[in-house]
Order: structure tokens, then sequence, then C-alpha cells
């Protein structure tokens, strides 16, 4: 009697521990069970309406087995809608929402579960929800969901406060935390931080699983923040670094000599005038290696002071022969444009992706001094550089790239993290990096650019592989 006090109950773990089941038994409970209410309504949320639509998907295979349940509702699976016509919940209705927060102030929701808030990019459809709620006298919303990376995400903000009123620092009795996630303190590559995280390991969640995990994030550093988030529940940054200095230098056999007229592939990263420039070349072997033949360049004038402002020694390197210091106080787009027509004369280039800043400087010179080249735009955006992202990795931990060690690159790799975005694909972060990374995007574009070729413009060797 009096109705219960909490309003926002939260249940932070992490992935595979039966979240989708259990929202569903939850929605079941205040549809048809000992909850329901008469003309509730009951909605399950998510980022996108396919995530949302696993709940429906999972209570109408409950209601499956369940005959006497079944008899008193209407499903709709093209709407993925329930709605209840006889018995407890008489006139309610269930249904599974899209991402989109408009039009949902117009609800007025009973119960409502929100699944994998930690992933949301906005917080607008969740104060909508919440809000809505209003109009009920004993409303419930239930959030089960994974850490979010950021600490200003909305999800975060939920977990602190719990874990706040959990320690007795306040009181709320309209709000209900319950966690679990490895702390800061907890050793990641321990079972018994994983069985601390994972109510359901050694159960339907699989041990063998996240020891393969485990291992692989031992080995990868960008693995390793999938793993401490999705695994751990931890809170970890959005921002990582990319590539280990082992598996780098597992790639540091030298290209092949004999390359001139084989077909390659090239990324451009243009700079601002007096930054770093990096073209890269890639050539694809018949066993799914490549050879990587970085080109870099920066204006002379001020070459030293370049280089003690980095705290590089570009001076070394363009004496070295890595770097080419292009004569006054600027990098010039001619003699870049220059460069770039000799080496797609010398190879056999198949495709220049190249991000659209700056790029109409380059085009005007290449036009003037007569160079077609099979130019390819590619953005900057995590739509573009996630598949580009996953191809680099893969290749650097399977050893088949041949850098020969080239230290301008290599030292872009050791400056390289990514950023993420909510639903978990990446890029490379040139305001979250250490230093310059502009040899990794190139390099990253190139790979891509490799991989855009359709079968008929394959060279024989590789439309073997793909055949």
């Amino acid at each position: 009697e009096g109705g219960r006090p909490v309003r926002t109950a939260v249940l932070s773990m992490p992935r595979k521990n039966g979240k989708t089941q259990l929202v569903a038994g939850l929605a079941l409970c205040h549809l048809l069970g000992p909850e329901a209410e008469q003309r509730g309504e009951i909605y399950a949320a998510a980022n996108d309406r396919f995530q949302s639509g696993k709940t429906f998907n999972e209570i109408v295979a409950i209601l499956d087995e369940l005959p006497d349940l079944e008899g008193r509702v209407n499903v709709t699976k093209f709407r993925k809608e329930i709605q209840v016509l006889a018995g407890p919940g008489k006139g309610s209705i269930f249904a599974a929402l899209s991402a989109d927060a408009a039009g949902k102030h117009g609800l007025s929701p009973s119960f409502i579960v929100y699944d994998e808030l930690g992933q949301a990019p906005k917080r607008d459809l969740y104060e909508a929800l919440d809000t809505a709620m209003g109009a009920r006298d004993n409303p419930l919303m239930v959030v089960i969901s994974t850490q979010a990376a950021d600490d200003h995400a909305i999800m975060s903000e939920l977990v602190d406060y719990g874990q706040r009123l959990n320690a007795g620092e306040m009181e709320d009795p309209a709000f209900h935390l319950t966690f679990y996630g490895a702390t800061d303190q907890d050793d990641p590559w321990h079972p018994d931080t994983w069985a601390k995280a994972n109510p359901a390991l050694g159960d339907f969640r699989s041990l063998s699983d996240v020891q393969r995990q485990a291992a692989q994030a031992q080995r990868m550093p960008s693995a390793e923040h999938s793993f401490r988030n999705l695994i751990l529940n931890q809170r970890v940054s959005a921002h990582v670094r990319f590539i280990a200095k082992a598996e780098w230098d597992m790639n540091s056999t030298a290209p092949r000599a004999d390359l001139r007229g084989r077909p390659c592939f090239a990324g451009l990263d243009l700079s601002a005038s007096r930054d770093l420039t990096a073209f890269v070349l890639v050539f694809p072997d018949d066993a799914g290696g490549f050879d990587v033949l970085p080109r870099f360049y920066l204006p002379e004038a001020g070459l030293r002071e370049k280089a003690e402002a980095d705290r590089v020694p570009y001076d070394v390197w363009a004496r070295q022969g890595h770097l080419t210091a292009i004569p006054g106080a600027v990098v010039d787009p001619s003699f870049v444009a220059q460069d770039i027509a000799e080496a797609a004369a010398e190879y056999d280039l198949q495709g220049l992706a190249y991000d659209r800043w700056r790029i109409e400087d380059l085009k005007r010179e290449l036009a003037n001094i007569g160079a077609e080249l099979p130019l390819r735009e590619f953005g900057q955006g995590f739509r573009d550089m996630a598949p580009a992202i996953d191809t680099l990795e893969r290749l650097v931990a399977e050893g088949k790239l041949r850098h020969g060690g080239n230290p301008i690159l290599t030292m872009c790799a050791s400056n390289a993290v990514i950023e993420r975005d909510a639903a978990g694909n990446r890029k490379l972060a040139k305001h979250k990096s250490t230093g310059r990374i502009d040899g990794m995007v190139a390099l990253a574009m190139a790979l891509a650019a490799s991989g855009k070729m359709t079968e008929d413009q394959l060279p024989a060797c590789l439309a073997e592989l793909i055949g």
C-alpha cells in the first residue's frame, strides 16, 4: 500500500549476463503479471529500434511457451507492439521504441526499461521518457547497461549518483543502483575479477570466451579498452593508444626491392602549411600482406625549430632521407604534386585516398603538370575511418605489413590513439594524440583504398584470393 518508493532503478553489469532475458521478464511482469495495472504503458527503449526490438522478440518467445498468457494478448510483430486483451493489465500496451526523442513526451509510461543507456550518444530520449512518467502514480524506469566511457554521459551520472547513495553520502529512496564491475584496484587479468564483474560467469556466461578476450586484450591495447568496458564494466576513456610497440616492430621487415611497376594504393594526409604532410603507398602481395613506402614533407626553413617543438629529430631524418625538406617556409603544394605524379609514373597507382582539407590546392597543381590520378575522397569521420582502422589493426596484429622500421611512420604509430563513438566505431584522434599521427592516417586511408577495388579491377593474383 502506498506504492513502491523506487522510481528509477539502475542495474549496471557487463554484456552477456542475461540482460535481454531479465529485461523481458520485467516487462512481462508489468504487462501481465503482479505489477500490471489497467491501461498501463510499458516501453522498451534503446539506442536504436533493432536493440529495443530484441526485448520484444524475447517477450514473444516467452509468450509462445506460455499458452495461458499468449491467449490474453494480441501481438503485432511488424509494429513490435503487444496489447493486453483480458485479465490483469487489461488495456495495457507494450511497444519497442525508436531512439528518436521526438514524440516521446506525449507518452504516459507506467514502466520503462532502457537497454544500454551507456552507449547513448545523447541524453534527450532518457530525459523525455523520465519526464513522461510524471502522470503515473507508481511509475518505474529500469536502466540496464554497461558503463559509459565518458564521465559526463547520462549513464555515468546515474552510476556516480547511485554509488554515492550506496556509500551513505546521501539518501534518495526513489533511486536504486545495483552494480557489478571491477574497480581500478582489481587485477583485470585474474579470474576472480572476472567473476566479481560477471554474475553469470560459469553458468550461461562462457568462461572460455572471457579467457579468450582477456588474452587478446593483453596483446592489443585497443582491445583492452573493450575488455575493460564490456567484460569488466569499467569506465575507461574512449581515447586509447592504438598500436603496441611490440606488434608494430613485428612488422619492421624491409619492403620488397622490386616494386617498380607493381600495383599500389596511396593515402594522402595534407597538413597546414608548416606541418607534417604524409603520403603513404601500399603494395599488396598475393599472401594478404602489404609493402609500405611512406613519404613525409616539411618546409626546410625552421626545420630545426620544428624538431625542437615536436621533440623529434626532423633535421636528422631529413639528412637520412626519411623526410623531404621542401625549400621555403611552407609545404609547397606544387612540390608535393610533382612528387606524387612521379610516384604514380614509377608504380602502378590504382587509387589515392585523400582528405578534402586543402585538396583543391593539390588538384590545381596536378592539373598544371597534366597529371591525371585516380583520386578518391575519403572522409575522416567514424563512418569511413572505422573499417580502415579495423583493417590496419588486423594487418599489424598478423604481421602482414612491411614498413622497414621507417622512423617517422614509427613515431606516428607510437603517438596514435583512437576514439570511439557511442556505437563503438573507431577513428584516429589527432586532437587526443601525444604527437604527429599523419603517417598513420595516410596508411589507414591507403589500406582502405586497396579494399575499395572491385574484383574486376584487382590484379589477377588478388582476384584469385577473393574469388
